[in-house]
């Protein structure tokens, strides 16, 4: 998380930014910058996986939300997830990194199966278990009124996106949301880490709301 903040403030703020990897020209600068910090955190694990025994083989994964006046970067390594929250709907814009999900998009096993399936839990992409890493990228405009979800799948491996969406239509405020989030994924098994983090779109004062929420985002990973 450091590295990513450290990157993502050190190429806004450079006239000449270096990033790490491709630039992608069908994306806005934001989101190449927030690929390369990413990229560049992957590095980081990477170095320290090899420096300590203690630390070999160790990786995470990574869903980053980038807030550009009405335009969101997304980008994403593994199975944790962003979904869009609009008008009493609730959309993935996440595809998972995971054996289950490449079953599911090959027809060889349906969502129901991957659900229930003993290797849901292996992912496919994660950051620092191999030198360089591929982090997919996507843009979508925001509207007053929208909600962001990001997640580990601690949360959505137990609660599916129908009790998710119910719960966020509570009039309670973000973090009460968060806090009925993370007691539904413990009811529903608790069996891994729990990371859940709100993002509301008011026109206006989109820039104070991230504030707030975004240290509530590092109490809830602890």
């Amino acid at each position: 998380i450091d590295t990513i903040l450290a990157q993502v403030n050190a190429t806004t703020h450079n006239s000449v930014p270096q990033l790490i990897g491709p630039v992608d020209s069908n994306y806005s600068p934001a989101t190449n910058q927030l690929a390369s910090a990413i990229r560049s955190a992957n590095e980081t694990i990477h170095r320290a996986s090899w420096s300590n025994p203690k630390y070999a083989g160790m990786g995470t994964t990574v869903v980053a939300a980038r807030l550009s006046d009405s335009r969101v970067s997304i980008a994403h390594v593994g199975d944790s997830r962003l979904y869009l929250i609009r008008e009493g709907t609730i959309q993935a814009l996440t595809t998972d990194h995971s054996w289950v999900a490449e079953q599911v998009a090959q027809g060889h096993m349906t969502e129901e199966e991957a659900e229930q399936s003993p290797k849901r839990n292996i992912v496919t992409r994660a950051l620092g278990v191999e030198s360089t890493v591929d982090v997919d990228l996507a843009e979508i405009s925001v509207f007053n009124g929208d909600l962001l979800l990001l997640c580990s799948d601690g949360l959505t491996r137990g609660v599916g996106s129908g009790d998710i969406l119910r719960t966020l239509d509570h009039d309670v405020d973000l973090n009460e949301k968060t806090d009925r989030l993370v007691s539904l994924a413990n009811q529903a098994g608790g069996d891994d880490n729990i990371t859940v983090l709100l993002v509301a779109i008011q026109r206006g004062t989109t820039d104070r709301l991230w504030q707030r929420i975004w240290p509530r985002w590092f109490l809830k990973a602890s």
